[in-house]
């Protein structure tokens, strides 16, 4: 499936197959700022627009903004409603448009896929009674949001065919893209750590205890002890101790400085001294050490591959929306 997200944001704040799917922090995209935006009433008439002679009702637009409210986790500004309104409007038309293009060329969605679909999103809801909680407080019934979750999914299939036929990425672009960007890594390193903590302001007893504790677990593991599992009983760091300790790669910069310094000076295997830091007492094991390097192209051609295909994805899909504005009779009523 091509990765569209700007557009699926727009799907899944507008579709009624998403109006029952929180995903915090999803906007649409304004009106461009520097355009002069004309008032919205502030009594929403009964149909604000029209897309071939198919009826968008305020109720439609205003139920639209307040998902994007809920979504967002706040209200719109007043000053900012305008704005807000017919940004919403406009994808409201996008959408119109899209369904009925989707319908035009009869595009078919198997029931399979929406069975999948309607169970993937009530999965979402604690329980299948808050599930239909929710769709009676948005006046829905299970069957009008099955037949949203097809009309959404027509639409989806509509544009990744429209888009997968023009939105190819070739080998040159790959190339140039590698070659116009820097694929330089820092060295970096995998290391593990115990940590003993000391509280902040700890007088001089409790941070020798501290070291003390630390000081045994390091006799351990130099007795042959296993570092993952002390690390499991010991650590006191809550991010890396069910793991054993495992931080990962990091580059320099990514830690403190007495860390980074014994860290960086460690041979892949070997253990530290006790290193303190603001934290506490640590015991450092270093698992691998990579140089500095560029990444070749082959290393990365997928991802560059992927990145480029959503860019083109996303183009696409605004070009062949503005194809279908073109050949529409639209009247905005507001």
């Amino acid at each position: 499936m091509i990765p569209m997200r700007s557009f699926l944001a727009m799907v899944a704040v507008i579709i009624g197959c998403c109006t029952v799917a929180p995903a915090a922090g999803q906007t649409p995209p304004p009106v461009p700022a520097e355009a002069a935006v004309k008032p919205v009433p502030a009594q929403l008439p009964d149909v604000v627009a029209r897309v071939n002679g198919e009826a968008i009702n305020g109720t439609d637009l205003q139920d639209a903004v307040a998902q994007l409210e809920s979504r967002a986790g706040r209200t719109v500004p007043p000053d900012q409603r305008d704005r807000v309104f017919r940004g919403v409007l406009d994808q409201l038309i996008a959408y119109r448009l899209l369904s009925q293009e989707s319908a035009t060329r009869n595009i078919q969605v198997p029931e399979a896929d929406i069975d999948a679909r309607v169970s993937e999103i009530q999965g979402q809801f604690p329980s299948a009674e808050v599930f239909q909680q929710t769709l009676t407080q948005q006046n829905m019934t299970a069957e009008q949001f099955r037949e949203d979750v097809r009309k959404g999914l027509r639409i989806v299939g509509l544009v990744e065919a429209e888009v997968e036929r023009t939105g190819a990425v070739t080998p040159e672009q790959i190339e140039q893209f590698y070659a116009s960007n820097s694929f330089q890594v820092g060295e970096r390193v995998r290391a593990s750590h115990i940590l003993i903590t000391v509280p902040q302001n700890a007088d001089a007893a409790v941070k020798e205890q501290a070291r003390a504790k630390a000081a045994e677990i390091l006799k351990e593991i130099k007795a042959g002890g296993d570092f993952a599992e002390l690390a499991k009983q010991h650590s006191q760091d809550p991010g890396s101790a069910p793991r054993g300790g495992d931080l990962d790669y990091f580059e320099r910069g990514q830690m403190v400085g007495p860390f980074e310094e014994a860290v960086f000076g460690l041979a892949s295997g070997q253990t530290s001294e006790l290193v303190e830091t603001q934290f506490g007492f640590h015991i450092i094991r270093l698992t691998d050490k990579q140089a500095a390097r560029t990444i070749p192209l082959d290393e990365v051609r997928g991802k560059i591959e992927a990145h480029l295909k959503e860019q083109n994805s996303e183009r696409q899909t605004q070009v062949f929306i503005e194809a279908l504005r073109s050949k529409a009779q639209i009247d905005i009523l507001i």
